[in-house]
């Protein structure tokens, strides 16, 4: 096993990377199962059984900072707390761990942690194409085993080409050349239903994109081909803004067109809550 097969590992390779001299010791494993219905559902799961060797992030705790009048529902983690969290699970910039992340949301969640790390220059990371469930049905065994890891020296800057906040939204998103997606589902896009924010409706101009579409109800990424077609009307678009409900599942997306060969699109962190909130 010579590479590591970023922004998307299978579940047999991550399986012989376990066990591969070369790759095992740099290799930190992220379980970030989450249920924003039940917020503390994640942490049950990962006590009851989890992959070998993986430590448990938190989307509320670990993975947002704390809600404010605006910001949206799940802001960016402050940088230095969450760089530390990193350097507690062990962590590296040098030489570079190779993080896997995985949930069972259909990248929901996992997407998050590769869309951070990669935001701070961390290249080496990647979520687990099918998750848990994947790693399950190929009859690999999950542990309740927590993990001790020797700190790590993980470092990181952010890059602010890859998020805009409302201001920025505004003032381009009815441009010609400029492509604003919401990856919420159609029925909230068209204001149809609201289950979480207080408001109903999506940002003028907007085009939808349901995150979902971008993989399999077993949480398999479509092929390259498939998600090259799937954003082909952004081919001639000179910017694409990315938001969804809170700046989560928008990651899917992200993930998606890195995985078609994209160049990175910018985010809109607080999405529709953020929005919703000076309405």
């Amino acid at each position: 096993m010579s590479y590591f097969p970023t922004p998307l590992v299978s579940v047999a390779w991550l399986a012989d990377a376990l066990t591969d001299s070369a790759i095992a010791p740099r290799l930190v494993i992220v379980a970030c199962r989450f249920a924003l219905s039940d917020p503390s559902l994640g942490q049950r799961q990962y006590a009851q059984g989890h992959l070998p060797g993986a430590h448990y992030l938190d989307l509320n705790r670990d993975l947002s900072s704390p809600v404010q009048a605006h910001g949206g529902r799940h802001p960016l983690p402050d940088l230095e707390p969450f760089q530390a969290k990193l350097r507690s699970l062990g962590v590296n910039s040098d030489p570079p761990s190779y993080v896997v992340a995985y949930d069972d949301s259909r990248f929901a969640f996992s997407s998050r942690v590769w869309w951070l790390l990669s935001y701070l220059g961390h290249r080496q990371v990647a979520v687990l194409d099918g998750g848990i469930g994947g790693w399950t049905a190929a009859g690999l065994a999950l542990t309740d085993a927590v993990p001790k890891a020797a700190p790590g020296n993980f470092s990181g800057q952010p890059n602010p080409d890859w998020t805009v906040d409302i201001e920025t939204v505004k003032a381009r998103k009815d441009r010609p050349d400029t492509v604003l997606i919401d990856s919420r589902s159609p029925q909230r896009y068209r204001g149809e239903q609201e289950p979480i924010d207080p408001i109903a409706g999506s940002i003028p101009r907007a085009v939808n994109a349901f995150w979902q579409e971008v993989s399999s109800e077993q949480g398999i990424l479509r092929s390259p081909q498939a998600l090259q077609a799937h954003w082909q009307t952004l081919a001639e678009a000179k910017e694409v803004i990315v938001y969804c409900g809170s700046g989560v599942t928008a990651c899917v997306n992200l993930l998606s067109q890195q995985v078609a060969g994209m160049p990175m699109a910018k985010l809109y962190v607080g999405g529709w809550s953020d929005w919703c909130s000076y309405l």
